[in-house]
């Protein structure tokens, strides 16, 4: 292949255009049989989240798996942490997940678990490339693999994140408003609350195939907001398509984002000695949040943009929560992967045991200005990064900021941009120094 296939979470494109469409992802099956299948008997699980493709891939999945001798147990919509925390329990050889998380419906991906349930390593994913570029072939007809559904899959689920609080947390005193996104939590996450004695209101939970993440969900909060002032609840919660990302809001109608809900948990994670070692976040965290961290006596580490790398991290140090700005939540002691559900299961045991609202435990959490700018490029993004005038100016820009302020530039990893972001403490400084600093790229990436 002259590309790679596997971009930094799974598969991902438009539908009908490769390798998003049902003769490539047939293959894509067939090739994941062969290697993650093993020698014997091996059983692979599939969920996907409501989008209308999700049937044709499903179905073009459950051929190219069967082709290869691999059983095939199919759960229906179902949240990306589920199909993870299914994939170890039903011990299953591997779990696929079909959904393009926040994107619309017109737009697709697959994402792959191993045994463990956790993310496939660069080399197994290298692996299945190459059998990709093999012609696909049928095993004997007394080999092929068996097709079935898991009819408990939602309950399993739903018993697991609740499960993930201590005790039976009593949320009776809550009136919480869920945001399905009209994706695959739709059928999970109002039944945890209600089970857990919430008073709960319901939006973008109707999915009809192409109303997923429209207008709605983590990625769009307005309806959440109005809803919450609407029923004077005392907070809501947003997932995304695919339920692996959240970002909630308090009573007062303001959104609450993963680096505000990251500094909750830790910050209460500490006083009752759960938070183990430091907290990792990503390059896109705010500057602010670091800094209230150290008050507290904390500190945050940061890696590269992507959930991967903030669990690759934890994992590593044997530490316990990470997390993204865009909801991305980790809490390592309690699942295996980032979960949106959980993880706003764990904010509400911090409101119920602190018997504090969430605006007031946000708001010991001073969020720095941020300002971004992206700078479309047509030469080598490396090429620009070196450029001796974008250097100078990076320089003198970091030091008119000072320890108060951050920039960074970065290539971006899905389009041909150059993103310019600057932080700091005073909102007319950053805008202007960020605008400068992108005025500059812009002139670097000029053709010469």
């Amino acid at each position: 292949m002259s590309t790679r296939l596997f971009g930094t979470d799974g598969i991902r494109g438009r539908v009908g255009v490769a390798p998003i469409t049902p003769d490539r992802i047939l293959h894509l099956g067939w090739a994941v049989g062969r290697v993650l299948g093993g020698k014997k008997r091996s059983k692979v699980i599939i969920g996907k989240d409501t989008r209308i493709s999700g049937y044709m891939f499903e179905s073009a999945l459950e051929a190219g798996l069967s082709a290869a001798g691999v059983d095939v147990r199919l759960l229906g919509p179902m949240p990306t942490p589920a199909v993870a925390y299914l994939t170890r329990t039903l011990h299953a050889q591997a779990g696929i997940v079909i959904s393009a998380s926040h994107n619309s419906y017109y737009d697709n991906g697959i994402k792959f678990f191993s045994h463990r349930g956790m993310k496939l390593s660069d080399e197994v994913e290298l692996t299945i490339e190459e059998e990709m570029q093999k012609t696909m072939t049928t095993v004997e007809s007394d080999h092929l693999g068996k097709a079935g559904r898991v009819t408990d899959a939602a309950g399993r689920y739903i018993e697991f994140c609740k499960s993930t609080v201590v005790g039976r947390l009593d949320l009776s005193a809550f009136k919480v408003v869920i945001d399905c996104a009209h994706g695959a939590t739709y059928h999970i996450a109002p039944y945890v609350y209600e089970e857990l004695g919430a008073e709960v209101v319901v939006i973008g939970a109707d999915p009809d195939g192409i109303n997923i993440n429209e207008k709605c969900g983590s990625t769009h909060p307005k309806a959440l907001q109005s809803a919450v002032l609407k029923e004077r609840a005392h907070l809501g919660i947003a997932y995304d398509g695919d339920g692996d990302r959240l970002v909630m809001v308090d009573h007062t109608g303001a959104v609450v984002d993963g680096d505000e809900l990251l500094y909750v948990l830790a910050t209460y994670w500490q006083k009752i000695q759960r938070l183990q070692g430091a907290v990792v976040g990503t390059v896109m965290s705010n500057l602010g949040l670091e800094h209230s961290l150290e008050d507290e006596g904390i500190m945050l580490k940061r890696v590269n943009v992507g959930d991967r790398h903030v669990m690759e991290m934890l994992s590593e140090h044997g530490w316990n929560l990470g997390g993204e700005p865009s909801g991305h939540m980790i809490c390592l002691d309690r699942t295996i992967s980032g979960d949106g559900i959980v993880a706003s299961l764990q904010v509400m045991e911090v409101l119920k045991r602190t018997e504090l609202s969430l605006h007031d435990l946000k708001s010991r959490m001073r969020k720095y200005p941020q300002c971004l700018n992206n700078v479309a490029v047509s030469q080598p993004p490396a090429t620009i990064m070196e450029n001796s005038q974008v250097k100078a100016a990076l320089k003198a820009s970091e030091a008119l900021l000072g320890e108060d302020g951050r920039i960074l530039l970065r290539p971006s990893g899905t389009e041909p941009v150059i993103r310019v972001m600057v932080e700091g403490r005073d909102p007319q400084q950053v805008k202007k120094v960020a605008d400068e600093l992108a005025e500059t790229v812009k002139e670097a990436a000029k053709p010469t």
